[in-house]
């Protein structure tokens, strides 16, 4: 059964590349017969396209009928859409309280892009995705509503308050912070220049573990994700222990992880998230897996859940996880 359980509407920040991917994305389903590209007409109709897309935002029928098209056409079968935490204006009081947002460099960058991304309201994304339900299933695919929650270590009550408003089908825990630094910020790549990688690698998965043994999260996002622009450990045995300790807590505490594509295709590191030696210990220690695309366009849903999927199949492993209300279910590969 085809799935992608990690699919997000919208990104900022707001930027012309955001527009060029955007126009990219929607050019994917939609493009006007009889205009040749590059020229001033074909310009004139990406202008009011964008512009139509801009004023309707990710929110609209139209936007979210794009996903389900492209559902359609590769046969997926379940189809989870999901949004950060932090695109959400209520929970700025959540980000303020762990992200570095002073005067300095690094401060002064991450407040700009919590405040490019942040323009969203909670309530309005569940309604879009609640109200497409009954649309999706119709056209033959179960659409699930998820989250992405950051996880800050300490901050376990306050999350749960924020997240247990809405009916979830299924939560997921995600790391893309460590000591209030946002490091899958390609604006702040540099720092990873001037850290003991191996200290920030320890860190980074004392906070995973934290994370899974909260038993806050349906699954676990992303498990190796520090790696995003290929600064890794040379250290075979530390990161082999991380491997073995992870996976540990994923099992006794019942908690699914996925094989995400995202680094693979979007980022410097080009690897799939865990990498293989990481899947290969999760595996023999029965960790359960779903697969996800982690795509942030219409264009990129589903892209190598099948791959991953068969990769784990020949790894042994007989079902991926779905999720339903935040109860599990299983589908066999």
């Amino acid at each position: 059964m085809k799935i992608d359980y990690h699919v997000h509407l919208e990104e900022g920040p707001y930027s012309f590349r955001w527009l060029e991917r955007t126009s990219q994305a929607i050019t994917a389903f939609h493009s006007p017969e009889g205009l040749e590209k590059g020229s001033k007409e074909y310009m004139t109709w990406q202008i009011n396209v964008l512009k139509h897309r801009v004023d309707q935002g990710c929110y609209s029928e139209e936007w979210l009928d794009f996903y389900l098209t492209r559902a359609k056409q590769l046969g997926l079968k379940e189809v989870g859409i999901v949004d950060h935490l932090y695109r959400f204006k209520e929970t700025k009081g959540y980000f303020e309280k762990n992200m570095i947002l002073d005067e300095s460099d690094l401060g002064k960058l991450q407040r700009y892009w919590l405040d490019s991304v942040m323009t969203e309201n909670m309530n309005d994304f569940v309604t879009t995705i609640l109200r497409a339900k009954e649309k999706w299933h119709r056209e033959g695919v179960e659409l699930k509503l998820g989250i992405e929650a950051d996880y800050f270590a300490g901050c376990e009550t306050e999350i749960n308050e924020l997240l247990s408003r809405y009916p979830w089908d299924y939560v997921i825990g995600s790391i893309h912070f460590v000591d209030g630094w946002g490091f899958d910020n390609p604006q702040t790549v540099d720092k990873f220049e001037v850290v003991d990688l191996k200290a920030l690698y320890e860190q980074f998965f004392t906070t995973v573990e934290k994370a899974i043994r909260s038993e806050l999260f349906d699954f676990v996002a992303h498990l190796d994700n520090l790696k995003v622009f290929n600064f890794q450990v040379d250290d075979v045995n530390f990161m082999m222990s991380w491997y073995k300790r992870i996976a540990d807590a994923l099992v006794e505490t019942r908690t699914a992880t996925e094989v995400n594509a995202g680094l693979y295709y979007r980022y410097p590191v080009k690897e799939m998230c865990p990498g293989p030696d990481f899947v290969k210990v999760l595996v023999e220690r029965g960790v359960e897996f779903t697969v996800s695309s982690d795509s942030h366009y219409p264009d990129d849903l589903g892209k190598y859940t099948v791959v991953n999927a068969d990769m784990l199949r020949c790894l042994g492993v007989q079902t991926l996880v779905g999720f339903d209300k935040r109860i599990k279910k299983y589908h066999s590969l």
